[in-house]
């Protein structure tokens, strides 16, 4: 095993299009970050600029700590392989298994979980409800041969923050580690426009009761809200509000808290069915 070592979205069938829409253009621009070098804070490519601001999550000296569970043998070890090659992430350890996976989240404090749907003795589904009620605040990342949106949805719903295609996703594992690190989502593009397309469709808005929404969002919130909508980092949100993006985490923090929602996606996909953006 190769190793080296050194951090409820619910999506019903009946929501409404305008907090679909939102919700995708998040995960589809926050891809864009990802597959697109001259956006990329970080090329990771040879003979391009390696630009990666130091307040980020994921540096040389305290790299994203990553685990990684796929019953695919060689993509395990094409995805290690990559994940090994950049400074800024530390593999802790590699699994095949639901019970490999169960062990790996009990043995090591990590960031980010990459989780193969179908594993040799359970689905990863499972693994990502355990990760989430062991380490909360721990990313999960689904990895599948499975492209369909039901698949995915599900995967949203139980707190993951990422779903790539194996076949369809031609980005670098490494960025969607870094990207959802640091506040983001990845999804593999195809998908996310299918997704949106599905939304599209749909009439009814679902809400959250009523004592949770008592507790509104400030304005400055409202502001860095609608920039997280449009697919914004941190660091282009303090730009443009000019604040720093330490203070547009906390931000999104508070924001997070007084939704009760986990991720970006979340917070989008709940403001904009209570009206808040």
């Amino acid at each position: 095993m190769n190793q080296r070592h050194g951090n409820t979205w619910s999506i019903a069938p009946h929501l409404q299009s305008k907090e679909a829409k939102l919700t995708l253009q998040v995960l589809t621009n926050s891809t864009s970050i990802l597959t697109n070098p001259a956006l990329a804070p970080h090329s990771g490519l040879p003979g391009l600029p390696c630009l990666w601001p130091g307040f980020l999550v994921g540096q040389a000296e305290k790299p994203v700590r990553v685990l990684l569970v796929d019953n695919d043998a060689h993509m395990r070890r094409v995805i290690a392989n990559e994940l090994l090659a950049d400074l800024r992430i530390d593999l802790l350890g590699q699994g095949a298994s639901l019970r490999e996976g169960r062990r790996l989240i009990r043995q090591h404090p990590f960031d980010v979980m990459l989780i193969d749907l179908n594993l040799r003795d359970g689905t990863g589904f499972s693994l990502i409800e355990e990760m989430k009620a062991l380490r909360p605040a721990a990313e999960a990342v689904v990895i599948s041969t499975m492209e369909d949106e039901q698949h995915a949805l599900h995967a949203f719903e139980l707190g993951a923050t990422g779903y790539l295609v194996k076949n369809s996703w031609f980005g670098s594992f490494a960025q969607a580690v870094l990207q959802v690190v640091n506040g983001g989502a990845s999804i593999t593009p195809n998908l996310a426009r299918r997704l949106l397309g599905k939304f599209e469709s749909a009439d009814h808005a679902g809400r959250l009761p009523q004592n949770k929404t008592k507790e509104l969002l400030s304005l400055r919130e409202k502001d860095v809200l609608q920039l997280v909508a449009a697919g914004h980092t941190s660091v282009a949100i303090g730009a443009r509000l000019t604040i720093n993006a330490q203070t547009v985490n906390t931000h999104i923090k508070n924001i997070y808290r007084k939704l009760n929602v986990h991720n970006r996606a979340q917070a989008v996909s709940c403001a904009a069915s209570q009206g808040f953006i």
